[in-house]
């Protein structure tokens, strides 16, 4: 297994109110992108559902520089109906990203971040991730 060492969490910059599920970011990702996979571990519904995606087990693309040791978390969300960044969550993506977060901290003890604390020019994941978690 290899080691973990952060948690980083990204919004799929998409409007609010619009469900997309894990099938939908693999196939921006592998359609899109042209990657293997989908580049996250985790994708979080607006109901609260959490998806997997990779598995933990390997390496992400989700953070440049960063997927070696993390492990990527996405909420569905991130823009408002113009397109502009916002937290878009949902009480029910709050709550599953607080109960994933601690699951995965159990397992790995390992810090959690915001993808925008790793790259300067995103505002992703729309919120502050240190003082909420």
């Amino acid at each position: 297994m290899r080691k973990i060492n952060k948690i980083i969490v990204h919004c799929s910059a998409t409007k609010e109110g619009r469900d997309f599920d894990v099938e939908d970011v693999r196939n921006w990702h592998v359609k899109g992108n042209k990657w293997k996979d989908v580049g996250y571990h985790y994708v979080i519904k607006l109901d609260g559902t959490i998806q997997k995606g990779r598995d933990v087990s390997v390496v992400g693309s989700h953070a440049y520089g960063y997927n070696k040791d993390s492990i990527g978390i996405c909420y569905i969300g991130g823009l408002d109906s113009e397109g502009n960044a916002k937290d878009t969550r949902t009480k029910q993506q709050k709550d599953a990203l607080r109960s994933l977060y601690l699951e995965l901290f159990n397992l790995y003890q390992c810090e959690i971040i915001g993808h925008n604390e790793v790259s300067k020019t995103k505002s992703c994941p729309c919120f502050n991730v240190q003082t909420e978690l």
